[in-house]
């Protein structure tokens, strides 16, 4: 059975390796700085939360980053998921969706509004399990990066 649990320090080796994965899904490069302190701020900052998903063996077979926000529209913050990767090997046998669930726990528990997550348009096979999970909402995103 899947297992979710919070990233720890002890987990880098395994968390960076899905880390790679998920960054070369989606064509990005980022610094080894910036990867060894997004792994830091993970583990250490409240604000930036992590889980791991594991297998029957206790491999590693996914992760999830969320934060929290104040919105406008709400009382209660929204919880934004801003990553969340299976590796390929590993997809179809829950572990995304066990790990939706688990931000949505969490959020749930800390009384935010709602939790969203952004994805690209091709991404068919994400999209399948976002379709069942979450309602689209049919916003296009756009950003400026500075």
């Amino acid at each position: 059975m899947t297992t979710i649990s919070p990233i720890t320090e002890n987990d880098f080796d395994e968390w960076s390796g899905l880390w790679a994965g998920y960054l070369t899904f989606y064509g990005a490069e980022i610094e080894g700085e910036v990867t060894a302190e997004t792994f830091a701020r993970i583990v250490v900052d409240e604000e930036l939360h992590g889980a791991i998903a594991r297998d029957d063996d206790g491999r590693a077979v996914g992760v999830v980053h969320w934060l929290t926000h104040p919105a406008t529209w709400s009382r209660g913050e929204y919880c934004y998921l801003e990553d969340l990767f299976v590796d390929p090997e590993s997809r179809g046998a829950g572990a995304g969706r066990m790990l939706i669930a688990h931000v949505r726990e969490w959020a749930a528990a800390r009384g935010c509004a709602k939790v969203y997550w952004l994805t690209q348009e091709g991404n068919e096979t994400a999209r399948a399990l976002y379709d069942r999970v979450a309602t689209h909402t049919g916003y296009t995103h756009y950003q400026i990066a500075l």
